[in-house]
């Protein structure tokens, strides 16, 4: 595998559920640091969003790996931020056995 040129610094950021007090929950995103990462394109497609339609962008994040577990392992269900772009992850692999590197695959939705 050829080393990646993590040349993007990204925001990690985890949807954190905290108690309303009447039995229901607020939700905000928390920061859990920064990354950076080699960002490759993949294909989009136009989808029906909540308000119409949407061009929704594949993008692979490539990021140095981190144990299972620890905070600056990124996981499904978590979002980058770069600048104003937010991107959701879809999954996250090793890059290769030894683990040093993970690719995250990420998803992007812009309105129409």
């Amino acid at each position: 595998m050829k080393r990646p040129n993590l040349n993007r610094e990204l925001a990690l950021e985890a949807l954190q559920r905290t108690a309303d007090g009447a039995g229901g929950f607020t939700e905000a995103w928390q920061q859990l640091g920064t990354l950076w990462a080699e960002v490759q394109p993949r294909s989009g497609r136009l989808a029906e969003g909540d308000a119409g339609a949407v061009s929704v962008t594949g993008f692979r994040f490539v990021v140095r790996g981190a144990p299972d577990g620890h905070s600056a392992r990124p996981v499904a269900g978590q979002r980058f931020l770069m600048g104003n772009r937010i991107f959701r992850i879809e999954a996250v692999t090793e890059a290769e056995p030894k683990g040093f590197y993970l690719n995250c695959h990420c998803e992007e939705e812009l309105a129409v």
